[in-house]
């Protein structure tokens, strides 16, 4: 077994490879960038490189700077955990060069799989069934435009590098194709420095089920039995499960013997993920990609078998043979992706400083979260994962949301409310999955109303904080005679106090209770974990977190909002990356304006009314922030 082991890698997967290599004994290098400098996988490991600025392609894509740092470091092999240069044939190439044992497959094995195309012709060989499609080295838009008339649609394009969802794009006619294309070869290229794209027919009714491979360097490979990661948002999981409620024991045997030859036919080594779509309906099923790496969902195989995949990462980058024995999956486990994103607002990346954190201690958290951690648009915007096991599919789906329910990200929003009512679908209860449901059930899903009863604990947080010694300053309602209400502002809502009365805009009067105990502000019978940044109160219960600006209400007035026009304004902090209108120039309701990025994902920002561009305020490649006002539509007069 290797005595030293560089990560190169962040986030949550760094802090989960870190910790196995403490459980072995074995000497953890961290790298990071100027971004990640008081990170915790940074805090956790026994050595850290500074490897360069933010920018990706400047730290943790950079190859040169990753190889010094093991040197510098006497690490003797390399781990990739998953995304940036997991999968980049160069990376392990240079690893291989330079000495370092690269814990992942041959560098042949990620060539021949990360290339899509390839990758499909190559598995087809084996006997391994493969959508229907074009995968054509080098088509051109007219030769896609072609193949998309010629398999019907829908159609899904597809970069033939990369994955995670980057650069899909599901087109339903022949009308937005050639957007469709123009935005897919942008956004592959800015992902994967590689624009190639291929295109398949969409399978209706699909199921996303993944086989989990291991392979040792003598020609052993097993696989561990299935992932069901169907419920996606853009293309990108949310939520997996192991055992899929689909398979049968003969179906699950099937495709298990499938990816074992797709992963025998590259001569694979490590562990790996072969990915299939399902046909909800038939029951056929088709090779869609192999992943040549670990897999973000990879706890859930781990927990339903027992079985530690990164153990199994170590031991056969040492040059052990496989020896688990009989594989079952005995447990049945679930986990949950929390995202720095706003479910409400079309899942769009937000940003900000963790001011509280409570995570579960009675299921598995892997987290890289920490009180102080600045959220930015640099990366991507997984936080965590949650993952609860139990006998039964019912029981790990319970405590999967009893979990969520009591974890608190304060400062940041998140997607735990959205997770939550997910777990609690009938259809998702039921097992009754495919890659729509989501989308589908989206306005279901979503809630981004504040319960009255917020307002009111906030106002009556107000009335508690400390205000002086004076009884004249306090703002109880204190008079001679009687108490007197006190209105405060909370966003743009009037709220009136007077004791333990609350009333919230024209509603009823309620009678609430308010106290802080250990930090928490407890209204009735409800307790709100609670933190502070600047008149920004954050309250947090149930898995719900709110961001409450509070004035009193003579403040409020002066504080009115008097913008003119129509605001075009940035839907998360990113970069623009294109600016398709000039200022003076007249535009109509939905015409696009701009396309701003962030942590790889692409918004297209449009006017919101008819009218003319009175403003433009930002130029391609600046950076924004969330809500910045990027240009201002003066509307057309009646």
């Amino acid at each position: 077994m290797f005595d030293s082991v560089l990560v190169a890698n962040r986030g949550e997967i760094a802090v989960r490879v870190i910790r196995a290599l403490r459980r072995f004994g074995i000497r953890s290098v961290a790298v990071y960038s100027d971004a990640d400098a008081d990170a915790l996988h940074v805090r956790l490991a026994d050595v850290a490189v500074r490897i360069g600025p933010a920018a990706a392609r400047e730290s943790y894509l950079s190859i040169d700077r990753i190889i010094d740092a093991a040197r510098e470091t006497g690490a003797q092999a390399v781990h990739p955990g998953y995304g940036f240069l997991a999968e980049n044939t160069e990376f392990a190439r240079a690893c291989e060069k330079a000495g370092l044992v690269f814990i992942g497959p041959p560098a042949e094995a990620i060539d021949a799989m990360g290339d899509k195309i390839r990758a499909k012709l190559t598995v087809r060989a084996a006997g391994v069934p493969v959508v229907p499609g074009r995968t054509e080295a080098g088509m051109t838009d007219d030769d896609l435009v072609d193949a998309a008339l010629e398999i019907g649609f829908p159609v899904l394009l597809k970069p033939s590098a990369g994955g995670g969802g980057k650069g899909m794009r599901l087109v339903h006619a022949a009308e937005g194709l050639w957007d469709a294309i123009e935005s897919a070869r942008r956004e592959a290229r800015g992902s994967f420095g590689d624009d190639t794209l291929l295109i398949e027919r969409f399978v209706t009714n699909p199921r996303h089920i993944e086989i989990q491979v291991l392979a040792d360097a003598h020609g052993g490979v097993v696989h561990l039995g299935e992932r069901e990661c169907s419920l996606q948002r853009r293309h990108q999981k949310i939520i997996e499960e192991a055992p899929s409620p689909l398979l049968t024991p003969d179906v699950r045997e099937a495709m298990g013997q499938a990816a074992v030859d797709a992963a025998k036919s590259v001569g694979y080594v490590g562990a790996g993920t072969v990915e299939f779509i399902v046909d909800g309906t038939t029951g056929d099923y088709y090779f869609m990609e192999m992943n040549t790496r670990l897999q973000v969902e990879h706890p859930v195989t781990e927990l339903a078998t027992g079985i530690d995949l990164v153990e199994w990462q170590l031991r056969v980058a040492a040059g052990e043979r496989l020896a688990l024995g009989s594989v079952e999956l005995s447990r049945h486990a679930v986990e949950a992706r929390v995202y720095a994103e706003d479910p409400a607002r079309g899942f769009l990346p937000t940003g900000g400083t963790v001011l509280a954190l409570r995570e579960p201690s009675d299921v598995r958290v892997d987290s890289a979260l920490y009180e102080g951690l600045t959220v930015g648009s640099d990366y991507d915007p997984m936080l965590a994962k949650v993952i609860a096991s139990g006998d039964t599919r019912e029981e790990a789906l319970r405590r999967l949301d009893s979990a969520l329910g009591r974890m608190v990200v304060l400062g940041v929003t998140t997607n735990i409310p959205f997770l939550r009512a997910l777990l609690r679908d009938p259809d998702v209860r039921a097992g009754a999955l495919d890659t729509g449901l989501v989308e589908r059930k989206l306005d279901s899903l979503v809630h981004d109303e504040v319960p009255e009863v917020v307002y009111a604990a906030a106002a009556l947080e107000r009335q508690l904080a400390p205000h002086g010694d004076d009884p004249w300053d306090q703002p109880g309602g204190w008079r001679i005679g009687e108490h007197a209400w006190t209105t405060w502002r909370v966003d743009d809502v009037d709220v009136r106090v007077r004791g333990s009365e609350v009333v919230v805009g024209d509603g009823e009067v309620m009678r609430l209770s308010a106290s802080v105990v250990d930090g928490d502000l407890v209204v009735g019978t409800r307790r709100y974990a609670m933190a502070r940044a600047g008149d920004v109160l954050w309250l947090g219960a149930d898995g719900h977190s709110w961001a409450l600006t509070e004035h009193e209400q003579s403040e409020a007035a002066s504080a009115a909002d008097t913008g003119t026009g129509g605001p075009v304004t940035s839907p998360m902090p990113g970069t623009v990356l294109v600016v398709r209108a000039e200022q003076g120039s007249h535009v109509t309701a939905g015409q696009a304006l701009f396309v701003v990025e962030a942590m790889k994902m692409e918004h297209t920002v449009t006017a919101p009314v008819d009218g003319v561009l009175a403003e433009v305020n930002v130029q391609a490649g600046q950076q924004v922030a969330l809500d910045q006002t990027l240009a201002v539509v003066v509307p057309h007069q009646e």
